[in-house]
């Protein structure tokens, strides 16, 4: 589907986990800081969900919820004509898939891309656009794209992990931790839909956005601008490992419950115990991978 569609999607999920009532003035700048993305997609996304009666547009004051929200997000974007096939997205990862292959040069030209993956102009835009939001390529002078080689072998990810084993338990023992209970709710509420079927229903893009959410909000709280630069540049750079890693779910059950262990130590304030438990939980994930390196290799 095209960006505007997956983020009117997490738009709907997101009204669900928060369970907004009618007349909810969805800010365009609250979306986008919750969704991590730029307000331009997600008031094309708005736009679009207001076509589909899901809000309505109020002149000089913006876009309001306009009727309750309470089917599954999957089953509402069906019914809404959402899910329609992902051209962009499928060539994201054909790219991704290649350039891990070195199927792919790390230096190409846009013409040979549109070529190669038969994208419009239209898409061939929004695919390369992706690919410099999340960090790793980025345009040459002229019509070139470069490509990182940070990402090109199996030990990446694992590399990645043993950086956050170091960073993420120490963000939790920061002077003046706080997480926001609000935060808390919202946090715990996505691992309850991953634990109820969401493990086998969202996409590899769903599922890692809502782990990058979930370690990133951890690291917020800590009000440390060096840690929180620090995950975010990380995430970035370990997405296209993550998605490969994806192939295997079955041990997203077990994410979960380590998440909602973490939420309900913070929620207590026992930042010790919650320190080791995240040391825990990246290292048993590290164990994983390492013992699943045969599907990150291409």
């Amino acid at each position: 589907m095209n960006h505007d569609r997956s983020i009117a999607i997490q738009i709907v999920e997101l009204i669900q986990r928060e369970q907004l009532p009618v007349g909810t003035h969805l800010r365009a700048q609250m979306l986008a800081d919750q969704l991590r993305v730029s307000r331009t997609p997600v008031n094309d996304a708005l736009g679009l969900l207001h076509e589909k009666g899901i809000v309505t547009r109020e002149k000089n004051r913006g876009f309001f919820l306009a009727q309750p929200v309470s089917a599954p997000a999957a089953e509402l974007a069906a019914a809404l004509g959402l899910s329609e096939p992902d051209v962009v997205g499928t060539a994201y990862f054909q790219i991704a898939d290649d350039l891990l292959k070195g199927a792919l040069p790390t230096e190409v030209s846009e013409q040979a891309i549109r070529t190669r993956y038969a994208l419009t102009a239209t898409q061939l835009g929004a695919v390369l656009a992706r690919i410099a939001q999340e960090g790793w390529g980025e345009r040459k002078p002229g019509y070139g794209w470069q490509f990182s080689t940070m990402l090109t072998t199996p030990d990446s990810l694992l590399q990645s992990y043993r950086m956050r084993l170091a960073l993420e338990p120490a963000a939790l023992l920061e002077p003046g931790y706080r997480l926001d209970p609000r935060t808390i709710a919202q946090l715990r509420a996505a691992e309850v839909h991953l634990l109820e079927g969401g493990i086998e229903t969202d996409t590899a893009d769903q599922l890692h956005d809502r782990g990058v959410r979930f370690h990133e909000a951890l690291v917020e709280a800590s009000g440390n601008p060096f840690f929180i630069d620090a995950i975010r540049r990380v995430n970035r750079v370990r997405r296209l490992l993550s998605y490969r890693s994806m192939r295997e779910r079955s041990r997203y059950a077990d994410h979960a419950r380590q998440h909602l262990h973490l939420l309900d130590l913070l929620e207590r304030g026992r930042n010790e115990d919650a320190s080791q438990a995240m040391r825990d939980h990246l290292g048993h994930t590290l164990t994983a991978l390492a013992r699943i390196t045969d599907i990150l290799e291409p």
